[in-house]
């Protein structure tokens, strides 16, 4: 079974979500910005998900983490909690 490891950045809006985005393309540290404005646990830990296999995410979440390019922050990616910044740093 593949596995993914990942980590995100959660956010209430897509506008919000847009604006890190431009600030971790434009050089900003990843795990620096999730410290600072994801509203999920896991940004503490700079966002890191740890890895995870197929179903373990909300399908939204799922399809990128098994489907997108590794290494490129993709999003915003609507879920039911809410708008990720997410990428995917390992897959096997």
């Amino acid at each position: 079974m593949p596995q993914a490891t990942a980590r995100h950045i959660l956010v209430d809006t897509e506008e919000k979500c847009n604006e890190l985005k431009e600030q971790i393309n434009g050089g900003a540290d990843f795990a620096d910005i999730a410290m600072k404005h994801s509203s999920c646990p896991s940004g503490k830990s700079g966002g890191d998900l740890g890895s995870f296999g197929p179903g373990a995410m909300v399908p939204e979440f799922d399809s990128v983490c098994f489907n997108e390019e590794v290494g490129v922050v993709h999003g915003p990616v609507k879920t039911q909690f809410g708008y990720h910044l997410l990428e995917v740093t390992e897959r096997s």
